[in-house]
């Protein structure tokens, strides 16, 4: 949750209000925000460098606020007063306008084919006329990089880059470049530089050398440049000095690049509606026209008004209140989303959603603002229609109980990853063309050969496991209680999980006898009697019998029986698969299916 700073006296202004510590605190409860923290700039530096570094500080109340991740329209002083006074109903929610350039040609930005290498989308707008003060210069560039941080996961999907204008001629040309080929004085510099000479540069910089992976690797870095080739910026990084903005700006230029066409669109919106506010024209903003490489076109911004209909009743029924059409129409104008009765008699609501509410992509978020709006301390409490009472699942109750006995019979758990490779359950465990193999679930597109499949067996990981711990004193004598997940075609997915527990003891000997013994413990634990014993018991209890398996070796491999179905395999391991996990003692293990226990 991203948290802003606000100057207190600031904000009370242009609220036209001062409130009470305790009365502000309060506002922002009833609108879903959290007054976090009240501060100064000097307490600030105090706190996180000592007094010394404090003297010249300025003691004016700071408020952090917590803002919601996806109200991007609330990163900065100006949304926020926007939305209280819309709120409070001081005044009605701004109407964004795209105005026209008053000479009838738009600025155009041309997006060059190599840019698809790298960030291939790039929108832009034009602000006219604009007044800046030095508070509101600060909060202009304070956005940006809250949009940075939030929606453009720091700057790795967004890049925003704003320019004077006048200082400027279009059309605006936006390409990749191999690092050589670009060079120009970066912002607050004085000297000419290659991209390369900056990346070096800003590699010792506190705050932009976190932004240099996201192209050091690239072949070609991105470029914006005029009409007379002066460089605006190379996004992510950094703009050109040419071109920066200063109190003095009155018309500025703002591109922005990305990987993702969405987010860039909803940045663009949030940047243009809260500061066209300062515009002599306010809430006007002036489109450009982006000409992309393979000859498609588009207006940027769009600032588009969507509309979504929502029912009094089913608002009602969710929210667990009983207000009326009218009334609800009213709490949702409060916030922010303007709306109107078009049937009485069904309580049908026409909601009107301003570009600045990009949070709002279903009913329920429509439904949410209501409550906000509502109060959510005014709604009554209620006693839900059905009671329920929450208890633990079985698998999981029986899991526990056999981790404890497993524990206490001195072996140790271990959890190991749920995706490992094909050859951990196919080639090492010697099961090549095996059911292990066979109904291997397998990842499309794996990051590492690591993770190229999800497990059918928790043996590999825990044969893994020992091999990273060959130092530790012998003997060892290791157990999980997991999920394997295997091919079903009888399944919904295609896939099921299931529930299995795996024993190994690794020691000079292999210790057949004690993984015979644990399966005891196992069985005793779960109330089920030994059918080895009493034959008479074979359809009700367990016993084992010979078999032959390729990851055991011959003659040493036995199968678990109970109710006359096979749950599992324990025996010693075959030497080539403990060579295949570059062990060299010998070891018996054990793995047994849970399910049969529990359905």
């Amino acid at each position: 949750m991203p948290t802003i700073s606000v100057n207190r006296d600031e904000l009370y202004n242009a609220l036209e209000k001062t409130y009470t510590e305790e009365e502000f605190d309060e506002l922002c409860f009833e609108y879903g925000i959290e007054l976090d923290e009240v501060t100064s700039e000097r307490e600030q530096i105090e706190k996180e460098q000592g007094e010394s570094k404090a003297e010249n500080a300025s003691d004016a109340v700071i408020y952090k606020i917590d803002i919601p991740a996806n109200r991007y329209d609330l990163l900065c002083i100006e949304g926020l007063v926007q939305a209280f006074n819309v709120f409070l109903r001081k005044s009605p929610a701004p109407n964004y306008r795209i105005v026209q350039p008053a000479k009838g040609k738009k600025f155009k930005m041309i997006v060059k084919e190599p840019t698809k290498l790298i960030r291939p989308f790039c929108v832009a707008a034009i602000l006219r006329n604009v007044t800046f003060t030095q508070e509101s210069y600060n909060s202009f560039i304070d956005l940006q990089d809250k949009l940075h941080q939030n929606i453009g996961r720091k700057r790795s999907l967004v890049s925003i880059g704003t320019h004077d204008l006048d200082r400027i001629e279009g059309p605006f040309t936006y390409d990749a470049k191999s690092p050589e080929d670009i060079k120009f004085i970066a912002l607050n510099q004085n000297k000419e530089r290659t991209a390369p000479e900056l990346m070096e540069m800003y590699s010792k910089d506190s705050h932009l050398r976190f932004y240099l992976p996201i192209i050091r690797d690239s072949p070609v870095y991105p470029v914006i440049y005029d009409k007379n080739n002066v460089v605006l910026s190379m996004p992510p990084i950094i703009n050109g000095d040419h071109s920066k903005i200063k109190l003095s700006t009155t018309n500025v230029f703002i591109e922005i690049t990305a990987t993702d066409l969405t987010k860039v669109k909803v940045t663009l919106d949030t940047i243009v509606t809260m500061f066209s506010s300062y515009c002599k024209d306010q809430f006007a903003v002036e489109p450009v026209d982006v000409e992309y490489y393979n000859g498609n076109k588009m207006e940027t911004p769009k600032l588009k008004y969507r509309q979504e209909v929502v029912y009094a009743d089913d608002l009602n029924k969710k929210i667990g209140i009983n207000v009326s059409a009218d009334g609800i129409a009213d709490l949702l104008t409060k916030m922010y989303l303007k709306s109107e009765v078009v049937d009485q008699s069904t309580g049908k609501i026409l909601v009107t959603i301003p570009p600045t509410r990009s949070d709002v992509i279903h009913a329920c978020d429509i439904i949410e603002d209501c409550a906000i709006a509502y109060g959510f301390d005014n709604i009554e409490f209620t006693l839900p229609r059905s009671m329920t009472i929450g208890g633990q699942q079985l698998s999981m109750k029986l899991s526990e109980r056999l981790r404890v006995e497993l524990a206490a019979a001195g072996f140790t758990e271990a959890l190991t990853f749920s995706l490992c490779s094909y050859d951990d359950v196919g080639k090492k465990m010697r099961q090549v063309g095996g059911d292990s193999e066979t109904r291997a679930v397998r990842i499309a597109n794996p990051a590492t050969q690591e993770f190229q499949v999800v497990r059918t067996s928790l043996l590999p990981g825990l044969l893994k496991t020992v091999a990273s711990n060959r130092k530790m004193p012998l003997p060892m004598k290791l157990f999980e209680v997991q999920e394997v997940v295997l091919k079903d075609s009888d399944a919904e997915t295609g896939a099921k999980n299931q529930r299995m527990l795996a024993a190994v003891n690794y020691n000079k000997t292999p210790g057949f006898e004690v993984i015979h013994g644990l399966l005891d413990r196992v069985m005793q634990i779960l109330e089920i009697k030994c059918a080895t014993i009493d034959h008479k018991l074979k359809s009700e209890g367990y016993y084992i019998r010979a078999t032959s398996d390729a990851s055991y070796f011959p003659g040493r491999c036995a199968e678990i029986m109970y109710r006359e179905t096979s749950i599992g395999k324990l025996g010693v391991l075959h030497p080539e698969v403990l060579t295949n996990f570059d062990l060299v003692c010998p070891a018996a293990a054990l793995e047994i299916n849970l399910e049969i226990f529990y359905h």
